[in-house]
């Protein structure tokens, strides 16, 4: 199973029957996402999908923020493990590889993961509850020890603000191109590679 934090579950699986049954609830969430969106997604759609009761959901999540907040989590793992998979087949840990195998996963996960193109690492509603639960800085506080570790940098506030810095204003520019076409527009992806190698000379160089 994939790893959920503890506090987005009311119990954790001990048995893999249960584990394997909250895996099929989460991929059941992340299929609806796409098809009905997250003010339509229901519990008990989830529970049909996934061919559960009702009653299994509620035993691991209280509501639809919980079970979409694990989903989240869920992304963030296989995002955090996708890099490093990348980075352990990178020839030398040179810094620009690295930064383009961190926005090569992104756009892998935004083109094919079910879900991820409306819940990435975080839930739409409500707004998080403070900088320790915003998506943006968890993205940033993973990418800091996963740069820090393949270059041998020590994760410094000053690489840390560097990351989250490049983190939120790819964020954005990663919006703006697949609003504008499904895939991702290449010319503004290219943009976005091009700004974020830019700003992380001026720490990484």
């Amino acid at each position: 199973m994939d790893p959920v934090p503890p506090h987005s579950l009311r119990r954790t699986p001990v048995q893999q029957r249960s584990a394997d049954r909250l895996a099929r609830i989460l991929d059941a969430c992340a299929g609806l996402l796409d098809e009905t969106g997250y003010e339509n997604l229901s519990t008990r759609a989830v529970a049909q999908r996934a061919g559960v009761p009702i009653g299994s959901v509620y035993r691991f999540f209280g509501n639809k923020r919980a079970m979409t907040m694990a989903l989240a989590h869920r992304n963030l793992d296989r995002y955090a493990d996708g890099i490093a998979q990348r980075l352990a087949d990178l020839p030398a840990p040179h810094w620009r590889p690295a930064v383009d195998a961190v926005l090569d996963e992104y756009l892998a996960m935004k083109r094919t993961v079910p879900g991820f193109a409306l819940v990435d690492f975080g839930v739409p509603a409500p707004p998080p509850e403070g900088p320790e639960s915003d998506p943006n800085n968890l993205v940033a506080a993973r990418l800091t020890e996963l740069l820090g570790a393949h270059l041998g940098l020590t994760p410094d506030d000053t690489l840390r603000r560097a990351v989250l810095v490049a983190v939120e204003a790819t964020d954005a520019l990663i919006q703006l191109a697949f609003r504008t076409d499904p895939a991702g527009d290449p010319r503004i992806v290219d943009e976005t590679r091009a700004m974020m190698q830019a700003y992380l000379a001026r720490v990484l160089d």
